[in-house]
């Protein structure tokens, strides 16, 4: 059964638009939780209706009972009774049938023309140089966008189109204020406002020049008229609604205090990501500068390692002549014992010495020899020395090499090594873009 008359609730909101229904009241009850019921008869039936606290507090009369009225609802069904009930948006007191004709013929006639399409609405811009407000300059709405626009954004030109908002003759001057904006030209959105009111106090806002001169204007237009349940032609042409003229003001201005807001967080993220970068370059700086060497140092290095080799070189050859001849005398120990030919051995031995000090020093000369070419080569790396062939070392003040002119730049402070001293320079300039001048 649940599951029946959660189908038949759906397929009545679904199937069937919100409606306008009018007859008279019968059985109304307010209960102290605000919701209203009662039921709505003509001569030949009746329907059971609901309206909640929100839509019964924008009521701007008491229902009672026998009163004729018109409603705004929706179709739907009571699950827990399978009760078919109507769900009430507005009520209007009876009578006005005639205007909300005419509104519904303007409206589907404008809407038929395109004056409602999205497509041709504009967007708000986010900051204004100026809002313009059309209303009456005694009209309560106004204190109330006023209000909104100074507690959001402080200091923000406003600029009033005064008109007449109600009586004979409104529409035309409300038109002709939305005209004056345009042709002005002097704000960047225009508001278009009233308070609440009857469908008559509201009446000026859905003719037919109002529309059109809110259709032509330029400039962005927000539409704020009556309460939310209100609806007038203008909100639909309007480029936005709002349900009220104070949510109009908050629609048409930025809010300082979150745009602030905003901007403090963007700030903090930047000098957070500032302050991570800075410390990975400094760390980066660390590193290169720890594996950065002057050539004085590399040279001192090479230097040690070859007075090192060179000592080992020199040692290598004793130090093997004497592992060779305390060989040789275990050897004559051994052919002592083992042969009674002493001289032979003897001589067989000797001339073995004299092979062994031959193959001894040829092995020397050859191990100077390359102990030469060694000190040679480094001789030949040795900075000093190109320095003494008249050339010289550009370094920065910090003892960093320059290797490029594109390194430096006028008015830069150079530290020039020759063989015998250093002298500090400038760069004046690069005659050319080929070379630099001190």
């Amino acid at each position: 059964m649940s599951d029946l008359n959660r189908t038949v609730r759906e397929l009545l909101e679904g199937s069937l638009p919100v409606l306008w229904v009018s007859g008279e009241i019968s059985n109304f009850k307010r209960y102290d939780s605000g919701h209203c019921y009662f039921s709505l008869k003509d001569k030949n039936a009746q329907v059971r209706c609901v309206m909640f606290r929100n839509r019964a507090g924008l009521l701007d009369f008491q229902p009672k009972e026998g009163m004729s009225v018109e409603i705004r609802a929706v179709v739907t069904l009571y699950e827990a009774r399978g009760d078919y009930q109507l769900t009430v948006e507005a009520m209007r007191p009876a009578g006005l049938g005639a205007l909300f004709e005419a509104f519904e013929k303007l409206k589907a006639r404008l809407n038929a023309e395109g004056l409602f399409d999205a497509a041709r609405k504009q967007t708000l811009p986010t900051f204004p140089r100026a809002i313009g407000i059309v209303t009456s300059p005694k009209a309560a709405a106004l204190r109330d966008v006023l209000t909104t626009l100074g507690r959001r954004m402080p200091g923000l030109p406003v600029i009033l189109y005064p008109c007449a908002v109600q009586g004979a003759g409104a529409g035309a001057e409300i038109a002709a204020a939305i005209n004056k904006a345009a042709e002005r030209n002097e704000v960047d959105t225009l508001v278009v406002c009233r308070g609440g009111g009857s469908l008559e106090d509201l009446w000026a806002f859905n003719e037919e020049v109002v529309a059109r001169a809110i259709a032509a204007c330029a400039i962005p237009v927000v539409s704020g008229v009556g309460h939310e349940t209100d609806f007038t032609i203008s909100d639909f042409v309007a480029d936005v609604r709002a349900a009220t003229p104070t949510a109009a003001a908050e629609l048409a201005s930025p809010n300082r205090a979150e745009w602030l807001g905003r901007l403090a967080e963007q700030q903090r993220h930047l000098q957070r990501a500032f302050e991570r970068q800075l410390q990975l370059r400094m760390q980066k700086l660390d590193n290169l500068a720890r594996r950065l060497r002057h050539p004085g140092d590399t040279l001192t290095r090479q230097r040690e390692r070859l007075a090192m080799l060179s000592v080992r070189l020199n040692t290598a050859p004793a130090r093997q002549l004497d592992r060779k001849l305390s060989a040789l005398a275990q050897m004559r120990l051994r052919l002592i014992h083992a042969s009674p030919a002493l001289d032979t051995a003897r001589n067989r031995l000797n001339h073995t010495a004299s092979r062994l000090a031959v193959a001894s020093a040829r092995a020397q000369d050859q191990r100077l020899a390359r102990l030469a070419q060694l000190r040679g080569q480094l001789q030949a790396l040795n900075p000093n020395a190109v320095l003494a062939r008249g050339y010289a070392l550009v370094e920065t003040p910090k003892g960093q090499v320059i290797q490029q002119a594109a390194q430096l730049h006028a008015g830069d402070k150079i530290r020039v090594r020759f063989a015998d001293d250093a002298i500090d320079a400038a760069v004046t300039g690069k005659p050319d873009g080929q070379q630099s001048l001190f």
